[in-house]
């Protein structure tokens, strides 16, 4: 694949979330001690998991049991599978594989949910797949376009695919694994529950080539599109066969939130400015009818007026989503909204009553979500705003003073008295986590600027890997963009390795040159081959048709400038 469709738009991502500053720890706080304090809040729970609930998805760490809670699947195990890696535990990561390979079988007679077994299996395997180089584990020939794992995302994901075959296209929530939708399934589903594939999907078409999946998460996320009220916003419940709105609320949080997000993940994984311009579009309205003072509230869709003044705690992802696309001003503002919330409870309750500044009746709980972390993480990498650490380093303060226990860490009912409760869910693993282990981990290979990377050859070419830009799906597990360029040859690639060639033969007229492989890359054609008649009309061809300067793309620059920047072609002018 051509270098400059893969990394320009890598580092275009992170150029975003480059820190602005270069101040380290702030104010006293020692980063490297609450990292390991984060590790080993990780092992507590996940040892235990291992040694009292596994095989069930779920520990109980009030009981020092298990259970199965979204599908029989050993949730927990693959849902921490990537966070074993980015805490550099290789052996461990190697040694799930095998469990996982061996142990998980989707052919079962169960009622899964189709939003949260593709974000957690579906997202987790893909993962996992694409981090299998980096942890050492042997791969097969053909790979990221063929594997185990990506095998085993694979099949998880045809399961889900009879919930898609509705008049809209909209998916039903729950799909049975062996026997597809139940003939008595509720055809009413939350709008996340429509609008969140196309992270997954997406990457799983890119890699196996069948685009059967990216198709129908296209489709859902049209449909959505196509239903929103006049003044541009949606609700929160659908009946996916009529496109009927059942339940009109049009907030940023719980039912609706991960639409939004995927709409901006989407535009940047797939390089989609149709994406992007829907969320935009969104965003807009948003601002208009539900943003009081830096807080968003519920408003009914097609008026406008508020129908709840309520913050939830699901909605604490949107500052992080709004680094992504640049707006950190905003992203701050509303952060330290939330923040002030946590400093009130210890945590943040499921609702808050913003007007009256205290909890919502029967909605007290934190079952240890991640989102206003993942904010943090974001904005840190943005800004490296000392408050940011702050809320990190708080989060561990709370958490273990609140929510640990023998067994591990459990969900807090109440954060008024401490209660808990008999459940720890599995994105405690796989979000909270890991993104506090980010926020005080700068050097994590996670947070790559683009400037080193493997290059592997596939069947389709070469292929550039682990140069950063890692797209979060709403579970946190990173995808890879670059290797959505691996699995197939398009056109236009060619032609631009076709114009990058041409250039080098007519700099070699008058200059010297060389062309850098990577130290593991075997050494192949170096642009011996002379020019052929197709190659140099497909290139004109392709020049008489430039396109204006894309919203999603960093500013014009040669081919071979590019290259150069990452230490890939030298030029020596001596």
């Amino acid at each position: 694949a051509a270098l400059q469709r893969v990394l320009v738009p890598l580092l275009c991502l992170w150029a975003l979330l480059l820190p602005a500053g270069t101040g380290a720890a702030s104010r006293g706080l020692d980063v490297a001690s609450y990292r390991e304090r984060v590790r080993a809040m990780f092992y507590h729970a996940y040892e235990h998991y291992l040694e009292s609930a596994f095989p069930y998805d779920e520990l109980r760490p009030l009981t020092c049991d298990g259970q199965d809670t979204w599908g029989s699947f050993s949730l927990t195990l693959i849902d921490a599978l990537d966070t074993l890696l980015i805490l550099g535990n290789v052996s461990e990561f190697q040694r799930v594989v095998h469990v996982l390979q061996e142990g998980v079988d989707f052919d079962i007679d169960v009622n899964a949910s189709v939003f949260e077994t593709n974000i957690r299996v579906v997202g987790g395997l893909l993962s996992a797949h694409l981090l299998s180089r980096k942890a050492g584990l042997e791969v097969e020939a053909g790979w990221p376009c063929s594997g185990p794992l990506l095998r085993m995302a694979e099949e998880a994901a045809r399961k889900l695919l009879p919930a898609f075959q509705t008049p809209t296209g909209m998916p039903y929530g729950t799909v049975n694994l062996l026997h597809g939708v139940n003939p008595g399934e509720t055809p009413v589903t939350c709008t996340a529950g429509i609008g969140t594939f196309i992270v997954e999907f997406a990457t799983l078409s890119h890699l196996t080539g069948d685009p059967v999946f990216e198709d129908v998460a296209r489709k859902a996320l049209k449909a959505l599109w196509k239903n929103r009220s006049d003044i541009g916003l949606v609700g929160n419940h659908i009946d996916v066969i009529t496109a009927k709105w059942v339940a009109q609320d049009a907030g940023i949080g719980a039912g609706v939130d991960s639409y939004f997000e995927y709409l901006v993940k989407g535009a940047i994984l797939l390089q989609d400015k149709e994406l992007m311009a829907m969320f935009l579009e969104y965003d807009k309205a948003i601002k208009n009818y539900t943003k009081f003072d830096d807080w968003y509230l519920w408003v009914q869709m097609y008026k406008g007026t508020v129908s709840m003044p309520v913050f939830q705690s699901l909605e604490a992802y949107w500052p992080g989503l709004q680094s992504l696309i640049g707006d950190v001003d905003n992203a701050m503002r509303t952060f330290l909204n939330y923040y002030t919330v946590w400093k009130q409870f210890g945590g943040l309750p499921e609702f808050y009553n913003i007007p009256q500044g205290y909890t919502v009746d029967k909605r007290e709980g934190y079952p240890l979500r991640p989102e206003l972390i993942e904010s943090a993480m974001y904005l840190y990498r943005a800004t490296r705003d000392p408050t940011l650490l702050e809320l990190g380093r708080d989060a561990v303060e709370s958490i273990e003073k609140i929510s640990k226990v023998d067994c591990g860490f459990a969900t807090i009912k109440d954060l008024r008295d401490h209660r808990l409760d008999n459940r720890m869910e599995s994105f405690f693993l796989a979000e909270t986590v890991k993104y506090l282990y980010l926020l005080f981990d700068p050097d994590n290979f996670i947070h790559n600027d683009g400037s080193d990377f493997d290059v592997v050859v596939t069947p389709y070419g070469e292929c550039v890997l682990s140069a950063g830009g890692y797209i979060f799906n709403t579970e946190a597990h990173p995808i890879d963009p670059a290797a959505l360029h691996c699995c197939r040859k398009r056109k236009e690639e060619q032609w631009e390795v076709e114009d990058l060639m041409r250039e080098f033969y007519s700099r070699k007229k008058t200059k010297k040159f060389t062309f850098k492989r990577s130290p593991d890359h075997s050494e192949g054609e170096n642009a011996e081959n002379p020019e052929d008649a197709s190659s140099e009309k497909a290139g004109e061809k392709r020049n008489s048709r430039k396109s204006s300067h894309s919203l999603l793309s960093c500013p014009s620059q040669s081919f071979n400038s590019k290259l150069a920047v990452l230490g890939q072609v030298f030029l020596d002018d001596t």
